[in-house]
């Protein structure tokens, strides 16, 4: 037996409990910590913002993933810290059921990795998502050591994915990279600008604008020199 198979075995005692369509809660555990809290956030914010006109989109964390062909809650249920689903309709959601999302399975997964899952990411998580999921692109972060690797799915197998100069890794399905960034993990565009979180942008927006303003201030005292120094030299500036 596999150590896929060996996970997706249901528990006994819930074995032939049905449960109706659309009434499945997700049931994942509190993260490991705030910094898994505040990574995991900053991952939804960010792609939230940079796609806030997309609608064809799931993006969740820490959300249960329900996959039993027997449609049971209690066989086959995995919990991502981080996934994205690509052409569906963006929606809230208790879970994502696959049999009620006419099959589909991430396109892209993060793990988190702590003390507690590390050895689970790595091995058991990493095989049942490249065997059964056929999650095309799954990445690991760890927030205290900073360890991050990226796989994609090349003829049914994980591959490692080659970084570019900077540690960063290419995400052909969210066409954006993941990188290090102040000890973080955020996305970048393809030439390299941060992808921000709206109170980044709104920051950005700001200074942009003080900037054109003080821009506009110095072109005015300018020019309010000059025709200063015309009217000493005799000359109407209105004129002009």
């Amino acid at each position: 037996m596999t150590i896929a198979e060996d996970l997706l075995r249901p528990s006994p005692e819930f074995e032939d409990i049905e449960y109706p369509s659309g009434d499945l809660e997700s049931q994942e555990p509190p993260l490991e910590s705030y910094l898994h809290l505040q990574q995991l956030l900053l991952l939804l914010k960010c792609l939230d913002w940079l796609w806030k006109d997309k609608q064809d989109y799931f993006a969740a964390g820490n959300l249960t993933i329900y996959y039993s062909p027997n449609q049971k809650k209690s066989e086959y249920f995995r919990g991502p810290d981080f996934f994205v689903v690509l052409d569906t309709e963006r929606k809230p959601r208790k879970s994502w059921v696959v049999w009620e999302e006419g099959g589909k399975y991430p396109h892209v997964i993060v793990e988190l990795l702590s003390n507690s899952t590390a050895q689970v990411d790595r091995t058991t998580k990493k095989q049942i998502y490249q065997d059964i999921f056929r999650t095309l692109e799954y990445f690991w972060f760890d927030p205290n050591s900073l360890e991050f690797e990226g796989f994609e799915l090349v003829k049914g197998q994980y591959q490692t994915i080659k970084p570019n100069d900077k540690g960063w890794f290419w995400s052909e399905q969210l066409q954006l990279f993941l990188g290090v960034y102040e000890q973080k993990l955020r996305f970048f565009s393809l030439e390299g600008v941060l992808v921000p979180t709206p109170e980044e942008s709104a920051q950005i927006e700001k200074q942009q604008r003080e900037a054109t303003e003080q821009q506009l201030e110095m072109e005015q005292q300018r020019n309010q020199k000059l025709a200063a120094r015309l009217r000493e030299l005799g000359v109407d500036p209105d004129t002009l």
